[in-house]
């Protein structure tokens, strides 16, 4: 095998921990002697070892010495509530340490490295550092600028339609979308819909997959965008305690229906309204941001997705695309809003992969102009 399998292989590990590791980043390692993998290990959830402490466990202190290590992230050089791996790695003596990419947390942002190297570990940057940019790309965006990462999910026809002019939209995707769809909700702290998704399917926005070794789904905080307090009492979402629900209102929410909301366990949120009298959702971001959520999945109708790119919040688009063509000017189309007056106004894409599944099409784009985008840090 080549360094870059080595890798290949500690990435693999680092996403099984997606969505579990939040606030941390999600980080794999491989430890490799004479040519064969002695030791592997991955974070699995925030406040336990970390990815090269498990590995340097599975492979033991005779492996460990001059071994190589492969980690997707710079070992972190602060004590939190772990220890410090760079210093670890020191003590076990290990005899190179090949990273994807550089920690963009201010506490380690090349710290990690520098006690390696003032130790005479040899240190290498850079290998795969595209591919670990983007299993971080949530954990990296909090750390650049202090907000959300914000990925919009679309479920829609060939010709871009949510449903049909009489609004049915049972089924667009197929079952291998949806679960895709369960899966992307895993490795997100929040799904974002707006009331009137509530009102007409009573959704129960929870994930229902469980992923590799974790005995049960990482279920995501509930958002729900409600500027007038509308929410019924017995929806699923305010019924069901499996996860988090928050619902983000304004001043022309009723002080009683808030009262019955926090007595029924959920969170209530106060944003600014805008002049149209919508959320402000830039405000609304922020102050998610505040309450712990990294990153959100926006599964919200034509008019919230619509209202995320007139405001220019999204980072990721996850489309999937169904093999059906609705037509008809009464469908629903899949971003609503004022949308953009001249095409140079469009959002700058880059188009980041393709997959193609029992006749169904996920196209996975990013926001060229996304704050918070990684800028290369291999030194």
């Amino acid at each position: 095998m080549e360094p870059i399998d080595y890798m290949k292989e500690a990435l693999a590990l680092a996403r099984r921990g997606l969505g579990y590791t939040t606030p941390n980043p999600a980080v794999g390692c491989v430890i490799v002697k004479n040519g064969k993998i002695v030791g592997r290990g991955y974070h699995h959830k925030a406040g336990t070892p970390h990815a090269e402490v498990w590995a340097l466990r599975d492979a033991g202190d005779d492996q460990a010495k001059d071994a190589t290590v492969y980690v997707t992230l710079e070992p972190c050089a602060h004590y939190g509530r772990t220890p410090p791996c760079a210093r670890t790695l020191v003590e076990k003596g290990v005899g190179k340490v090949v990273m994807a990419m550089l920690d963009p947390n201010p506490l380690v942002a090349g710290k990690g490295a520098a006690i390696l190297r003032q130790a005479g570990i040899p240190v290498e940057i850079g290998l795969l550092s595209k591919e670990a940019t983007q299993i971080n790309e949530v954990f990296i965006k909090n750390m650049m600028v202090q907000r959300p990462f914000i990925a919009a999910k679309i479920a829609q026809s060939l010709d871009g339609r949510i449903a049909s002019r009489t609004r049915k939209s049972q089924w667009i995707t197929n079952e291998w979308a949806r679960q895709k769809g369960h899966y992307l909700r895993s490795i997100y702290d929040g799904i974002l819909v707006g009331i009137n998704t509530i009102l007409e399917d009573n959704p129960l926005l929870t994930c229902r997959i469980s992923r590799d070794d974790h005995d049960r789904p990482h279920q995501p905080s509930r958002i729900i965008l409600d500027s007038q307090g509308r929410i019924p009492m017995n929806s699923l979402v305010v019924t069901d305690k499996s996860a988090r629900t928050i619902v983000v209102t304004t001043s022309l929410c009723p002080v009683e229906k808030m009262r019955y909301l926090k007595q029924a366990g959920v969170q209530v949120m106060f944003a600014p309204l805008q002049r149209d009298h919508h959320i402000d959702l830039k405000a609304a971001i922020e102050l998610l941001g505040k309450e712990g959520i990294t990153g959100i999945l926006v599964e919200g109708g034509s008019t919230v997705q619509g209202s995320f790119f007139d405001a220019k919040l999204v980072d990721k688009i996850y489309a999937f695309i169904g093999d059906k063509v609705i037509g008809g000017t009464g469908a629903l189309p899949s971003v609503g809003g004022f949308g953009v007056d001249t095409l140079d106004e469009c959002m700058p894409l880059q188009y980041d992969s393709i997959e193609l599944t029992e006749g169904n099409i996920l196209i996975t784009a990013y926001n060229t102009n996304r704050e918070g985008a990684y800028v290369h840090w291999n030194h």
